[in-house]
């Protein structure tokens, strides 16, 4: 008679299980990136949204809101890969913090580290970020940038629900 194999720690399918989310996040992020450049690359804007919402397809070369617009393509593409992997190591290591946290901080930093590791791949690999919805007076963006948005909304929101709260002056 075989033993019976021993039980899988529950820590280590949770983390199985977070790595598979942040896989598959990206993958989602991925392949609508690709839908958007068969679909939208060369042609005009698709309204969703009269006068809101569109559809468009932008190759973003610089950061977030331009920044650094005014620094040569040569210094621009390896400093943010550079930063793009500085900031994902710091999210690592926040996570790994946070690592007792309930389900919704680690469906936070999952979120922010998909978005963060999507845009990475396609700075590292092509030298620039697909963006394609355009939402009225915001700068074109895409599903990497969405998932940032909410994981850090999120992570805001737990931060301010669950910090301790000042300690009382006498």
């Amino acid at each position: 008679m075989s033993a019976l194999p021993a039980p899988v720690p529950r820590r280590l399918l949770i983390l199985a299980a977070l790595v598979a989310l942040v896989g598959g996040l990206v993958g989602c992020d991925h392949a609508i990136k690709r839908l958007a450049t068969t679909e939208l690359a060369g042609r005009p804007a698709v309204t969703i949204v009269d006068g809101a919402v569109s559809l468009r397809y932008v190759e973003n070369r610089d950061s977030a809101f331009g920044l650094l617009h005014r620094l040569e393509p040569a210094t621009r593409r390896p400093l943010l890969v550079a930063a793009s992997v500085v900031a994902t190591a710091l999210i690592v290591a926040l996570w790994w913090q946070r690592r007792r946290g309930g389900w919704l901080v680690h469906l936070a930093f999952a979120l922010v580290l998909a978005g963060g590791v999507g845009n990475l791949i396609d700075r590292a690999l092509r030298g620039y970020v697909v963006d394609f919805v355009h939402v009225r007076y915001w700068p074109v963006f895409n599903v990497a940038d969405a998932y940032l948005v909410v994981g850090i909304g999120l992570l805001l929101v737990f931060h301010r629900r669950f910090a301790a709260p000042p300690p009382q002056s006498a």
